[in-house]
């Protein structure tokens, strides 16, 4: 596989770029990315679905920007896809040949099913999940994918799209009711085997609330990705949303680069929750584009990384731990730290549910090094927390960052464990925790 690939994701609200290096076979990063909200779809609706001069003008550009950014990231490989605005405008393929001729950029339309699986297996290989059901809500369509068991197993695209309901509805000032009984129309087509307690939300719709609602709630974590709540603590901060004025969205935390399709997102995203009865949300910063990169990643082994095998811990390992010669000495540090363990749990009564969380610790506890050895916790605890992105709870995210960041002076950083005790262990299990972690 190339070394460095460029994920080029053209939506009917957004096109977006990002690059990824990969650091060994399993191993990568995120080193580009950048956006444009090109509304390839605007006034497509309304025009039989054909794609617009002016929607048509802007997402060029931004592919010729695009492809100006690979050059300069020495890219050897880009994989660029399209999804609904293309794939329902009846002149489509006409912007994909000019592409093609003008940029030498082949773009890939995809259905709403390839798109809810790309989606999925982004979900299922970068988030902390087994069984759940993905929503990606974007410009045109809702593409949704069933995970049981850590496996994909069914997917569906619906009508329903932020762009799509707008055009529709809003911009003509519709009764909500109207816009309601459209959605709930279109969702008698999701199949009843799409149920879960567990929803993961994908897109900017979900991000965006997920992201004010961490405001709201003065959430101690800057961090999106994996960011969880209940259904019923949030439900009437998501209805009033549907119900605002355009400029009555001012008072709900949310970006003013959103205002202009996060009313019909938030109703399109509230009557799916109810339809698969979700009670437990969880929020993706991944979706399509990594998707599209893993399954190029993991096209030899079943979409699914190695068992036991954490991509952004074999990620930071390729990058800042590369001072020595790697030897036995850390598999021994694991073994001996297992038996402390035990022997802590039957003592004192440790939950056992810490144990891996304290071997990624170990694993990384050389990371800060490569920086300077003055320090180096420090920088370990910055490592971890900026780059420990992938198949952690931001519970665990912070314990492993807090103990690579204690010492045997200062097993419990005070400062650090009361800006973080609400997604933190008990003082007790965190100072056996780092005990062992030190000692060992």
């Amino acid at each position: 596989m190339a070394k460095r690939t460029a994920i080029i994701d053209i939506g009917s609200n957004s096109a977006r770029l990002v690059i990824f290096e990969r650091t060994s076979r399993f191993g990568f990063h995120l080193i580009s990315e950048q956006k444009s909200k090109v509304r390839i779809g605007e006034g497509a609706y309304a025009k039989g679905g054909n794609l617009q001069p002016i929607g048509i003008e802007r997402a060029y550009l931004a592919l010729e920007s695009f492809i100006q950014t690979t050059k300069k990231y020495r890219v050897h490989k880009i994989l660029c896809v399209a999804t609904s605005a293309l794939r329902d405008a009846p002149n489509g393929p006409q912007f994909v040949q000019w592409v093609r001729k003008n940029l030498h950029l082949s773009i890939k339309i995809i259905d709403g099913n390839e798109e809810a699986r790309l989606g999925a297996i982004a979900a299922n290989n970068l988030l902390p999940l087994t069984d759940a059901i993905t929503i990606d809500i974007g410009g045109g369509s809702s593409d949704m994918a069933l995970i049981h068991r850590g496996e994909i197993v069914e997917t569906c695209s619906l009508n329903l799209g932020t762009v799509r309901i707008k055009e529709l509805f809003f911009d003509r000032k519709a009764p909500i009711e109207e816009a309601r009984s459209y959605i709930k129309e279109e969702l008698k087509r999701l199949p009843d085997s799409f149920k879960s307690p567990i929803a993961v939300g994908i897109g900017g719709t979900a991000r965006s609330l997920s992201k004010g609602i961490m405001k709201r709630n003065a959430y101690p974590l800057d961090k999106l990705h994996a960011f969880q709540y209940t259904l019923e603590d949030e439900i009437d901060y998501l209805t009033a949303i549907t119900l605002s004025s355009a400029k009555g969205l001012k008072k709900f935390d949310l970006k003013q680069e959103r205002f202009d399709t996060i009313r019909e997102g938030t109703l399109i995203f509230l009557e799916i929750l109810k339809q698969i009865h979700a009670k437990e949300l969880i929020t993706s910063g991944v979706g399509v584009r990594e998707g599209l990169f893993l399954k190029d990643l993991l096209r030899h082994n079943k979409l699914q990384f190695p068992k036991g095998l954490n991509p952004s811990i074999r990620s930071i390992l390729d990058r800042f731990d590369n001072l020595t010669a790697k030897d036995s000495s850390a598999s021994h540090r694991i073994k001996v730290a297992s038996g402390l363990y035990e022997i802590c749990h039957q003592a004192f009564s440790l939950p056992m549910r810490y144990h891996d969380n304290l071997n990624a610790a170990l694993k990384l506890s050389n990371i800060g090094k490569t920086l300077t050895i003055y320090k180096s916790r420090q920088h370990a605890f910055y490592i971890a927390m900026q780059e420990l992105d992938f198949s952690f709870s931001h519970e665990e995210i912070l314990l492993i960052s807090l103990l690579l960041r204690s010492s045997v002076n200062s097993l419990l950083k005070k400062s650090l464990y009361q800006a973080y005790k609400p997604l933190l262990p008990k003082k007790e299990p965190m100072k056996c925790l780092s005990f062992i972690y030190n000692l060992t």
